[in-house]
């Protein structure tokens, strides 16, 4: 009986969050600079949460201010399943 826990890659929950932040925000009628100034960081912070390329990692203080900012409950930002509009 094999009981290792097989672990997702360093990336797979920062890809699913980045593209739920990504949907959310267009659906909401935002620009980056918009979000970015109502949860008080700076348009390239988004911009980098949001890239395809991940060189910035962010907080859950952040993915807060994020959800609400977006009216959304935080949970919509973890789903895998609600990446694409």
């Amino acid at each position: 009986m094999n009981n290792q826990i097989k672990f997702h890659d360093d990336y797979y929950y920062y890809d699913i969050v980045r593209k739920n932040i990504k949907k959310y925000r267009k659906l909401a009628g935002l620009t980056q600079q918009e979000l970015a100034d109502m949860i008080g960081v700076n348009m390239h912070y988004v911009s980098q949460i949001e890239s395809a390329n991940p060189n910035k990692y962010f907080t859950l203080i952040i993915i807060g201010r994020i959800a609400d900012a977006l009216n959304i409950d935080i949970k919509n930002l973890f789903d895998a399943k609600k990446t694409t509009i």
